[in-house]
């Protein structure tokens, strides 16, 4: 791949996984809307590594402390801040893992991958995030995430299997419905995001890793440093921006981006 291309499919992918707009949708339209060739699974598995290690930066307090709490999580005790926390974010991640792979075993994610369903997806979810947005309430903080919470977030998770969802923006919006502040609904979105995108990151990596050669290792790496800035640039100015707007403009884009893919797909 060109630089231009690495540098295009990077931006993407660094910039719409966090923001409630989906990653997976615009990588999929990408290739069909230009024209130029699909850019393979191992530049997104490079993709999504950069993006990982963004989120982890961001929220490193966070993450260290569920890193420790794993440890007494796996000795069965859950009696500190980081046990706690890290037995939500596995109680959020099973129901993705689960489903994911037997979207994967039955070949039906193929047959998501359209115009059409990223369509009808990116206007009714976002719809649904703006409904969510304007009638949640603001009360509940994330650090007081409970274990129901954290079950009815995974479940929703669910949903962003379907391109054009969007993972932030559907567990956004069941956080929201739930009565966390934007904040704290953005902030628990980003959490869950990084053991699925671990998870996926590392099933990806299963399927390239007879691939390997030095011009896509060195693409792969340009990729991943591209969407490591492009993802932690699109974190800063969500987290900053939520602490005086809504989550309405991204609804205005979803619903505009919607309407054009449906009316190009069925023109």
């Amino acid at each position: 791949m060109t630089l231009f291309q690495l540098l295009i499919v990077a931006l993407i992918q660094g910039v719409t996984e966090f923001l409630p707009v989906s990653s997976s949708g615009h990588l999929i339209l990408l290739p069909t809307l230009t024209g130029t060739p699909d850019q393979g699974l191992a530049i997104d598995v490079a993709a999504h590594v950069g993006t990982l290690m963004a989120v982890v930066l961001y929220f490193w307090r966070d993450v260290r402390i569920a890193a420790h709490g794993t440890t007494r999580l796996a000795r069965g005790k859950v009696d500190t801040q980081g046990a706690f926390l890290a037995l939500c974010l596995i109680i959020a991640t099973l129901p993705a893992l689960l489903v994911g792979l037997a979207i994967k075993v039955t070949g039906v994610d193929e047959a998501m991958r359209s115009a059409t369903v990223i369509g009808w997806t990116m206007l009714i979810f976002g719809l649904i995030l703006f409904w969510a947005d304007r009638t949640g309430g603001t009360t509940r903080t994330a650090d007081r995430w409970t274990l129901r919470d954290a079950a009815l977030m995974g479940l929703a998770q669910c949903l962003a299997l379907i391109p054009g969802t969007s993972r932030s923006g559907i567990t956004i919006t069941a956080a929201r419905k739930l009565g966390y502040a934007r904040e704290d609904a953005a902030k628990l979105a980003m959490l869950m995001s990084i053991p699925v995108i671990l998870a996926s990151g590392l099933l990806l990596g299963v399927d390239v890793a007879g691939q390997a050669n030095w011009a896509l290792m060195r693409d792969a790496t340009i990729a991943a440093a591209f969407a490591f800035l492009a993802a932690l640039g699109a974190l800063v100015l969500m987290m900053r921006l939520l602490r005086s707007i809504s989550f309405t403009p991204y609804v205005i884009y979803r619903v505009i981006l919607g309407i054009g893919l449906l009316v190009w797909a069925y023109s």
